[in-house]
């Protein structure tokens, strides 16, 4: 099932989301109707805090930049390959490398796009669908959009990042999204 994305001004956005454990009811269901949804959007990674539940849970698929950009993002990083995976319950251990500024949106945010700087590298620790552990470093476009994802799980989102002069210029269009004032080609959820 394809479910609505939250939009911008929904208070789950700014949660910092609660850990799951194996019995999570309907887990299975909700992880295959997060990969339903994110494809139907044409994202390339989604956060359960974007579909209404403040659990540590999200899904990326890098395969999809290599689609729309043909590797030239994954080329950075020699040996650097894209995936399809689930991630519960992530923490980041350790963040580093050179900043690097990438053109991100979200999919709780349409129409907005904002170069942002994050670290190249990261050690994630995390859960996999069946529960097991892992502890494994990401680089380049693969460790962004893991930030980017693991950020609202945390509570944050990507315009957190820029500066209050970028911040006042995107104003209106983010109190647009928050009354519903946008047009998406995917079902959005918003605050009433």
């Amino acid at each position: 099932m394809i479910l609505p994305v939250v939009a911008y001004g929904n208070p789950v956005l700014r949660k910092i989301c609660d850990d799951i454990k194996p019995d999570y009811p309907g887990l299975e269901k909700l992880i295959l109707d997060m990969w339903h949804t994110v494809y139907n959007s044409n994202g390339v990674g989604l956060a359960a805090p974007q579909i209404n539940k403040p659990i540590r849970l999200f899904v990326i698929d890098t395969l999809q930049i290599v689609k729309d950009f043909e590797k030239e993002d994954f080329i950075k990083y020699p040996g650097e390959e894209p995936i399809k995976q689930i991630f519960i319950n992530a923490k980041i251990v350790e963040e580093w490398g050179e900043e690097w500024a990438y053109n991100e949106g979200c999919l709780s945010i349409p129409k907005v796009r904002e170069d942002i700087m994050r670290p190249k590298q990261l050690k994630l620790q995390y859960l996999d669908e069946n529960f097991s552990p892992h502890e494994k470093e990401f680089h380049g476009i693969t460790a962004r959009v893991i930030q980017h994802e693991y950020d609202h799980i945390e509570g944050k989102l990507f315009i957190d990042y820029l500066s209050l002069l970028k911040k006042r210029l995107i104003k209106k269009k983010l109190d647009d999204i928050s009354k519903g004032k946008v047009k998406v080609d995917y079902r959005m959820l918003f605050q009433k």
